[in-house]
């Protein structure tokens, strides 16, 4: 089954520095009914203005991936970790027990970002930090797979049993993707268009995806997007 999400149909927020849209009930969008996707609790797409950001704040129990869809972040955390990330990097943490970190936008364009939170498979497990700086050539007309759990081969890993996959897709170009049984997926279009089976997405929306084994991605124009492949629920 696919189950579109127009983007008109999502919460949104504006503090003047920040700019978000919340696919799940998050902060000032509040929706009981849209709570989660199976262990994706949060997604996030921010627009944070120039000099400003995310001050020092604390986290626990959730695993949490940044990837940057324009501009630059620059992270800070309690366990010593300092860097800064650009379009097509991502960043992790395993949270644990407690940690505190901070993001901020100290150049002089938007930085426009993912922020994803996943539900780990156990609480207080040990705390983890880590990036990649993955290049364009990487994602360009192939899937990338950006972040998987600890047991498979993605330069990020994270504990929970996920797969994030990312592409930057040239118009009218088509890539095939097999959905293994018991597993689905959520799948975010960040820039552009394309048609996933019968399903057309613009800039923006998402697709959840089902019961459905195989996908048929075809770029109506220059597409970038993400999804995420997890246990069905």
């Amino acid at each position: 089954m696919l189950k579109k999400i127009p983007k008109e149909n999502m919460g949104t927020s504006n503090l003047g520095w920040l700019e978000s849209r919340f696919h799940f009930s998050f902060a000032q969008y509040y929706n009981p009914s849209n709570m989660n996707f199976g262990v994706l609790r949060v997604l996030n797409d921010d627009i944070i203005h120039p000099h400003s950001g995310f001050d020092t704040h604390p986290h626990d129990n959730m695993e949490i991936i940044s990837y940057v869809v324009k501009g630059s972040i620059t992270h800070k955390d309690s366990m010593g970790n300092e860097e800064t990330l650009n379009r097509g990097e991502v960043q992790y943490l395993s949270a644990g027990d407690g940690i505190f970190h901070s993001e901020h936008n100290l150049q002089d364009e938007d930085l426009r970002l993912l922020q994803i939170w996943i539900i780990p498979p156990k609480r207080n497990l040990e705390k983890l930090y880590g990036s990649y700086r993955y290049k364009k050539k990487h994602r360009t007309n192939k899937l990338l797979n950006i972040v998987s759990s600890k047991k498979q081969n993605s330069k990020v890993n994270v504990y929970q049993d996920i797969n994030v996959f990312v592409s930057e897709l040239n118009e009218n170009k088509t890539i095939e993707y097999k959905i293994e049984k018991n597993r689905q997926v959520y799948f975010v279009q960040i820039e552009g268009s394309c048609q996933i089976n019968e399903i057309i997405l613009n800039e923006g929306d998402a697709l959840e995806i089902t019961k459905n084994n195989n996908l048929s991605i075809t770029a109506l124009e220059n597409s970038h997007f993400l999804f995420i492949e997890m246990k069905e629920e």
